[in-house]
């Protein structure tokens, strides 16, 4: 793991006990080396979690962010937040997918760290909801549980005892790119998967089981990145 040197300055156990599923820092770290984040922009971290994510932006780029999450109170990533010393610079905030608070065209850049799968692969969020809160020209990136390739017509016998009805949202680097691009609203930068992705999965101490199962190495990470037109 060294290539992840922005990560490493923050502490192992903190971003363990806040993690909600593989190190988002990681993940994160590998997305932003795709992007062009500039101090002061303003940026949703979409799914953000306990703000570990958002802490990493505010920090790292002196980007101002609008830390979205469903699940997590934003009282408790306040704290988070405080603690971390970026308050001036991470809104909490709590908002379903379909329903964010947000003008269009509001921010230079979006980004969400293993999230974006829970509600984008709905063919009319992309091109309904989601593109329209970036400004034209701003760039639009995820990370998602992913795999290899697409299953062919039923899953590997070795993951089947352990596969879960809403793994069906992980999908190929392929899929993802076809997903946002047929909508002719954004141009794809990059469609791929993030280096030694299963590797960086099992070393996060999650899904240990599925992974060990994965005889045909299908899981991995897929990052996406466009900009929209």
């Amino acid at each position: 793991m060294d290539r992840f040197v922005r990560t490493k300055k923050y502490n192992e156990k903190w971003i363990k006990e806040n993690s909600m599923g593989p190190n988002p820092l990681w993940l994160l770290e590998d997305l932003c080396s795709k992007l062009k984040l500039d101090e002061g922009m303003r940026v949703l971290d979409m799914g953000c979690g306990k703000a570990l994510t958002s802490i990493f932006l505010a920090k790292e780029y002196g980007v101002n962010v609008w830390a979205n999450d469903l699940w997590i109170s934003p009282t408790d990533n306040l704290k988070r937040i405080k603690e971390a010393g970026v308050e001036e610079l991470v809104y909490p905030i709590k908002a379903e997918a379909h329903a964010l608070p947000y003008a269009e065209e509001f921010f230079d850049a979006i980004v969400s760290v293993d999230s974006y799968h829970y509600f984008g692969t709905d063919e009319i969020y992309f091109p309904w909801y989601y593109h329209k809160l970036a400004k034209k020209g701003s760039q639009i990136a995820i990370v998602v549980p992913g795999l290899t390739r697409e299953f062919e017509n039923k899953l590997p016998d070795g993951i089947q005892a352990v596969w879960e009805p809403e793994m069906y949202t992980w999908h190929s680097a392929d899929w993802w790119k076809y997903h946002w691009e047929k909508t002719g609203l954004v141009d794809i930068e990059f469609a791929g998967f993030i280096p030694d992705g299963k590797k960086l999965w099992i070393a996060s101490d999650c899904d240990q089981e599925l992974l060990k199962r994965d005889y045909e190495d299908y899981l991995t990470f897929v990052l996406l990145v466009a900009r929209k037109k």
